[in-house]
């Protein structure tokens, strides 16, 4: 039991860093895409992103040769092409505070899936947990301030689903006796970059505009908002309960508004503070009732 609850608390520290490094990446891509299309952009780090990834496998010597293709495809168009893809579509065509209210409803979308497909139920204190940290999310986002636009929405609100429609698929991959954490991982960017490419080439766009500024927001995307975000993101997934893995994210929006205060000014309104306050009491009572449970099992 004391192995179980290391390794539990072991993958909440690994979902802290992968808050930590979207949260931050929130800044750094608002400031890049002034140099670069999103859609670029974002093939050119989930490529490069796997590649860092296979490269990683290959100097350790094992086999960059995938396994489970038809699966990994699937979990890539899921999580990468819809997660990544998709919400940048819906941010180019809407506002940001309503495509990122949407496209984090994402936990929700899993808590509904995890219910009846791997049979994680939310009892008790868990749905107060719940409950705080979507009015957090409501609340720090302002979605009363912004104006609805038909086709954005949808974009956004099939990123989230697609999204948590991945995270199930991985948490069922990984109960596989073949199941390999960084060529899983290393495969579904790869695969879901694909049609992210398709776009960015088909797409007319400015040039690219190869400033000191994109080649270190490049380089950081690549290698942390990436490669190792999206390896201890599917880590965290492997060790927790949806619910808890799904909800942590919700940090991400708190990090990045943080962020934006500090690095570009931005000050949070009331409401916004408000809204963090309720979204890290939601994550904590969450992760202490999780916690709790696995001690006194």
């Amino acid at each position: 039991m004391t192995k179980q609850l290391s390794s539990r608390r072991k993958a909440y520290l690994a979902l802290a860093v992968v808050t930590l490094l979207w949260g931050y990446n929130w800044v750094i891509m608002k400031e890049s895409l002034q140099y670069c299309d999103p859609f670029v952009f974002s093939a050119l780090r989930i490529f490069f992103g796997s590649f860092v990834l296979l490269f990683i496998i290959a100097w350790q010597r094992g086999s960059i040769v995938p396994q489970n293709i038809p699966l990994l495809v699937l979990t890539g168009i899921l999580s990468t092409t819809g997660g990544t893809g998709l919400s940048t579509w819906a941010l180019q065509n809407g506002g940001a505070g309503k495509t990122a209210i949407l496209v984090y409803t994402m936990p929700f979308w899993a808590l509904l899936l995890g219910w009846p497909i791997l049979a994680e139920r939310i009892r008790g204190l868990q749905w107060v947990a719940a409950g705080l940290a979507l009015a957090g999310l409501m609340a720090i986002l302002s979605p009363g301030k912004i104006s609805l636009d038909f086709s954005s929405s949808l974009l956004a609100i099939t990123s989230g689903l697609m999204w948590a429609g991945g995270s199930i698929l991985i948490k069922i991959m990984g109960k596989k006796s073949d199941f390999d954490l960084l060529s899983v991982t290393a495969w579904q960017l790869f695969f879901g970059a694909i049609p992210i490419g398709l776009v960015a080439v088909l797409t007319p766009s400015p040039a690219i505009q190869w400033t000191a500024y994109l080649l270190g927001a490049l380089a950081y995307n690549i290698v942390f908002a990436t490669a190792i975000a999206i390896l201890l993101w599917f880590y965290a997934l492997q060790k927790l309960p949806t619910g808890s893995a799904t909800m942590g994210t919700l940090a991400t929006p708190v990090i990045g508004a943080t962020a934006a205060a500090v690095q570009l000014g931005e000050r949070p309104s009331a409401g916004e503070i408000t809204g963090m306050i309720l979204i890290l009491g939601g994550i904590f009572l969450l992760v202490f009732l999780d916690l709790r449970c696995k001690k006194n099992a």
